[in-house]
């Protein structure tokens, strides 16, 4: 037995309302059709749904057991709606970005305030990690976007470049003979090194471009964090290579300087990475929409 969805709506209607006629006008339909389709539904299961009395109809034995059932049913089918309708509108729902702790921090949290302040019902879910580690939980579903540096090569991914971002290294009081230098990289190498850890890219940057010179970049110290990067040439422990936008206010106030190279250094972009051809949820087109 396949009845038609449509058919259970005008049963539903004309059971709620006790007459055929206010059933019909709930479903912009004509009085013969609802009670066309009523005859359908019980030619289909053999049994008497309806009855009519004085005040229109009402329903048998049997139709109130077809009734309980098809009651619940159009609840969670007006529930759905009003919660499709929700997530279309970004009043629920949940966004699961990927992407590293310097970007969320220096790059990603304005806009993530901008958004939660818009959409606070939406849920948002940081999943913190490198660039390899933002792309896997992309593929494996954890989350609906990543963003990363650039550049991204993957048949997979579709790839929305947002943003410029300039490295440099910079140093701290400990160095000040180097503030009016010009270095070249062999006398930048006579000095520690800090970087960040070797699955970055920005790890990957800084050692394709040293080897294109011909020399290999072997750091005295290696951390997991912009913070520590930071921190850690504040304190004169060495000479590290950061972005520049994440160290603006401390150049600005003189803890670091940027140490000045006769090469140049490179920018880089951070691109926005989605599956192709999978649909995006409405929350994440709607923060893509606001980074962009």
């Amino acid at each position: 037995m396949n009845n038609n969805f449509e058919l259970y709506k005008v049963f539903y209607w004309a059971a709620k309302t006790g007459s055929l006629t206010q059933a019909a006008k709930a479903l912009y339909i004509t009085q013969p059709s609802v009670s066309h389709a009523i005859k359908q539904l019980e030619e289909s299961f053999g049994v008497t749904l309806f009855y009519r009395n004085s005040k229109g109809v009402a329903l048998t034995q049997e139709g109130a057991v077809l009734y309980s059932y098809i009651e619940q049913s159009h609840i969670l089918i007006t529930l759905a709606e009003e919660k499709m309708a929700a997530l279309k509108n970004l009043d629920s729902g949940e966004l699961r970005i990927g992407g590293s702790d310097s970007l969320f921090k220096h790059y990603l949290l304005p806009y993530l305030e901008h958004f939660h302040e818009n959409h606070p019902g939406i849920k948002l879910h940081l999943n913190h990690g490198t660039t390899p580690e933002t792309i896997t939980f992309l593929k494996e579903g954890k989350i609906d976007l990543g963003v990363v540096r650039m550049p991204i090569v993957d048949s997979q991914l579709e790839v929305r470049e947002s943003f410029q971002l300039q490295d440099c290294f910079v140093a701290g009081a400990r160095y000040a003979e180097l503030k009016e230098t010009v270095l070249s990289l062999e006398m930048l190498l006579q000095h520690p090194i800090i970087l960040f850890s070797r699955n970055s890219r920005a790890r990957m940057t800084i050692t394709e471009l040293f080897q294109s010179y011909g020399y290999s970049i072997k750091p005295e110290i290696e951390v997991g964090s912009v913070d520590l990067l930071i921190e850690f040439a504040r304190r004169g422990l060495g000479i590290s290579y950061v972005t520049r936008e994440f160290v603006s206010k401390e150049l600005e106030e003189g803890s670091l300087f940027e140490i000045q190279l006769n090469v140049p250094l490179p920018p880089s972009h951070v691109g926005i990475l989605t599956m192709r051809n999978m649909p995006l949820s409405s929350a994440a087109s709607g923060f893509i929409g606001l980074v962009r």
